[in-house]
């Protein structure tokens, strides 16, 4: 099968993206110490997946907080001393003319114990007696700690940033009346909901400038999709450059799709967002297959296609499906990705340095 469409050049922003193919922010534990700087592992990690040819190349999230972070083992972006490292991996990335996007994270009420023995979120969580409701003053903390975020990555070569407001982290918190709760201006209304990720966006571009990209992963379901689509029409109107439509962290409200659709919610999500916006969509979730890939972009659904899995099981995955090569599949672990826990589980990976050194 011919992949023409995925392969098709096309333009983001001010940036020429070589294909539709997006290799999207998978965190890998363990890489980084506690300090969250940039380790070996990490300039290997993405090396490869640049040297293979991905589109698009977003490092994982990145921690704006260190009493933030999904683990003691995430990458940071919360002082300066990240700079160096990141500004290692970067080069790296953008040597092999993939655009370099750094995805900012904040876990919220979802950071586990080990990081902190508090969780600061919109509203606190009965059932969570360790989570506590920010305080306006510690609201404009994280606000300013995005922003600073976004400036090191520009100061680490990035070509922008990815704000991470789905799978129910802090933006997505905020966002979801399932989760806020507040009856000050950061909650309430639909305005009040997005006032944070508002502040935030408006914060960066002031600091970051025109040419900077500015993206947003987002939960669709949020609390539903159709909440979702409204989310990404305003998104749009204060100036992002792209949405990645990915889930909301939570399983009601779940969309169906039509009789005959071939992909899943989440990639059906992605293309309802997309009938609605100007601004490229990028949409993700078991696409898998190079021809599943190709045919949303070629039948107009998509913009890009974010290839997570099969890229960590085949660091090579884009080269090879270009070049009409086997590739290393894959394994499609149930009921979670075992890479997530750490990279030594895949049963993929094992499968591969079986086969060569890694």
């Amino acid at each position: 099968m011919e992949l023409n469409a995925l392969f098709s050049g096309v333009a983001l922003k001010g940036f020429k993206v070589k294909n539709r193919i997006v290799f999207p922010a998978m965190v890998c534990f363990g890489y980084t110490g506690d300090d969250g700087i940039v380790g070996p592992g990490n300039i290997e990690h993405y090396r490869k997946r640049a040297e293979s040819g991905a589109g698009i190349v977003i490092t994982e999230a990145t921690a704006v907080k260190e009493d933030g972070r999904a683990a003691n083992s995430q990458l940071g972006v919360w002082s300066d001393d990240h700079i160096a490292g990141l500004s290692e991996l970067t080069s790296i990335v953008r040597s092999h003319g993939s655009v370099s996007l750094l995805q900012l994270h904040h876990a919220g009420l979802v950071t586990p114990p080990a990081v902190s023995p508090v969780q600061f979120c919109p509203s606190a969580d009965p059932d969570k007696p360790s989570s506590r409701e920010l305080t306006k003053d510690a609201i404009h903390e994280i606000i300013t700690a995005f922003i600073k975020g976004a400036i090191r990555a520009r100061e680490s070569g990035f070509d922008g940033i990815e704000l991470h407001g789905a799978h129910g982290y802090l933006l997505n918190q905020f966002a979801n009346p399932l989760w806020n709760h507040r009856t000050d201006e950061y909650g309430g209304s639909f305005q009040n909901r997005l006032r944070f990720a508002t502040e935030v966006i408006h914060g960066i571009r002031k600091e970051c400038g025109n040419e900077f990209i500015l993206g947003y992963r987002m939960g669709a379901n949020t609390p539903s999709l159709e909440d979702g689509i409204k989310t990404a029409i305003y998104l749009e109107s204060i100036g992002l450059d792209y949405i990645h439509v990915s889930h909301g962290g939570n399983l009601q409200n779940l969309p169906r799709p039509p009789k005959g659709f071939e992909y899943n919610w989440i990639v059906y999500s992605g293309v309802k967002v997309r009938e609605q916006l100007k601004i490229p969509v990028i949409v993700v979730n078991e696409i898998k297959t190079a021809e599943r890939a190709n045919a949303l972009i070629e039948g107009g659904l998509a913009d890009f296609v974010s290839i997570g899995r099969p890229q960590l099981a085949d660091p090579y995955w884009v080269k090879h499906i270009q070049n009409g090569e086997n590739i290393n599949a894959c394994f499609s672990c149930k009921p979670r990705c075992r890479w997530y826990e750490t990279s030594d589980l895949c049963p993929a990976r094992k499968k591969l340095k079986q086969q060569q050194p890694d």
